[in-house]
């Protein structure tokens, strides 16, 4: 078993659910089911969250759990036990790899994120313009010292979170960081529902248009299930390392998911209502964020203090999942190179931060460098999302599905019920790996 673990499965949890919200879900899920056909949408979403992604996240946990070391030394311990060959262990290292790749690009985006904090507190939205909103976050873009400067905020706040250890650090961090995103997200929300565009909000998310429902909507859903819950890039290998026996793996991963889908849904209700009574698209992504609603905060009675609350929920959105995404790099530094943790954390931060300039430059400098059609920014993204993550995933089930024994499955996982071990066994072996492998084929083929 790891050295160190979660004290509480509450402290498991907190640092799972944080590990998964991240950015994306605040704008892009809450989008995504407004163009798809909104509850209808849901329920198909559902559908896939529950079929693919709670079984691909007990499968991930189980391994960690079983193998309780780094997501390179966990695969081939039970790849061991089961007497197939040590080579398993490059799926750790994808998934390591994968992290890497997300976290120097993430980072830099978190930085952003605690800017934009930074410049709320200070009234920096004050008597902002459509020209002056995007020129701001252009001339951020521009500024490398102040990218790099930020992305060094994030990850010196993320690796002083590791450097403590779990249970004095992520689990003491998170206990506190994730309520207060889930109290921010509320009252932002109770303040949209007085201060109006609800109406329009609950009818873009909820109201069920089955005319909207096509092969596309169920390729959208199935791909959010996946990409959503944090899988296939070691955070949550890593976490279930630190997890003790008592706690039960299909009950938590069912309560991750589950709180993943109504963050995502209830940020809807903080951000769109303020698009829609503002007369704005909801489809503009990450400048929905950084250049539209600052207009909002700007314009809106109480707009100084929402504004403040709303870049407050995004950085820990962001933080808690760069702290996921670094937790298993440097205990994976840990054990490679026999360093303690503080030594990993130190060393972590510094190759984040180094690499990250690569992406800082993708946005300025070097923002005209492209190869097959695709600029460096673009296959920053690309490399990770659409071939890292679903492939590591496609393993991961691969793997425990075929090759890992159903004995020790069922012991890992001890759900009680025959029935209930054979639904999660069938979901991952015949509908979990067709659905990534549709996934990576698609995101190859894009």
């Amino acid at each position: 078993m790891a050295a160190q673990v979660w004290s509480s499965r509450f402290g498991f949890l907190m640092a799972s659910i944080g590990f998964a919200v991240g950015l994306g879900n605040i704008w892009r899920f809450p989008y995504v089911t407004g163009e798809n056909g909104g509850s209808a949408f849901v329920i198909i979403y559902l559908v896939c969250a529950f079929g693919i992604g709670v079984p691909i996240l007990m499968a991930e946990i189980m391994v960690g759990r079983r193998g309780g070391l780094t997501p390179p030394s966990s695969m081939r311990a039970l790849a061991g036990a089961n007497l197939r060959s040590e080579r398993w262990a490059f799926v750790g290292h994808l998934n390591l790899l994968t992290a890497f790749l997300i976290l120097i690009a993430y980072g830099v985006v978190a930085g952003w994120v605690l800017y934009y904090l930074t410049d709320a507190v200070t009234g920096g939205f004050g008597g902002l313009d459509a020209v002056a909103s995007t020129a701001k976050f252009d001339a951020l873009l521009a500024n490398v010292p102040v990218m790099v400067f930020w992305s060094f905020v994030a990850f010196a706040i993320a690796g002083a979170i590791i450097y403590a250890g779990v249970e004095k650090g992520i689990e003491r961090a998170v206990i506190v960081l994730m309520p207060t995103l889930f109290l921010l997200l509320v009252g932002l929300a109770v303040f949209n529902a007085f201060a109006g565009g609800m109406t329009e909000t609950l009818a873009y998310l909820f109201a069920p248009d089955f005319s909207k429902v096509t092969a596309g909507t169920v390729l959208a859903a199935v791909g959010q299930a996946f990409f959503s819950i944090g899988v296939g890039m070691a955070g949550m290998m890593m976490y279930g390392a630190y997890l003790p026996k008592s706690i039960s793996i299909g009950g938590s991963a069912i309560i991750i998911v589950i709180a993943d889908t109504v963050v995502a849904l209830v940020a809807g209700l903080v951000i769109f209502p303020m698009v829609f009574n503002n007369g704005m698209d909801p489809a503009e992504g990450t400048g929905l964020i950084f250049q539209t609603l600052p207009l909002v905060f700007s314009d809106i009675p109480g707009g100084y203090v929402v504004g403040i609350l709303f870049f407050l929920l995004l950085s820990v959105a962001a933080i808690t999942s760069v702290v996921g995404l670094s937790e298993p790099l440097g205990a994976w530094l840990s054990e490679r190179f026999a360093w303690g943790r503080h030594k990993s954390s130190l060393a972590l931060v510094a190759a984040a931060l180094c690499c990250s300039v690569i992406s800082v430059l993708s946005y300025n400098h070097w923002a005209d460098v492209s190869a097959f059609s695709k600029s460096l920014s673009g296959w920053i993204d690309f490399v990770p999302s659409q071939i890292g993550l679903p492939l590591g995933g496609l393993l991961i089930a691969l793997f425990v599905g075929w090759f890992v024994k159903q004995e020790d499955s069922r012991e890992e996982l001890a759900l009680g019920d025959v029935r209930m071990f054979s639904a999660w066994y069938n979901l991952l072996r015949f509908v979990v790996i067709p659905a990534l492998a549709v996934i990576l084929l698609t995101g190859i083929s894009e």
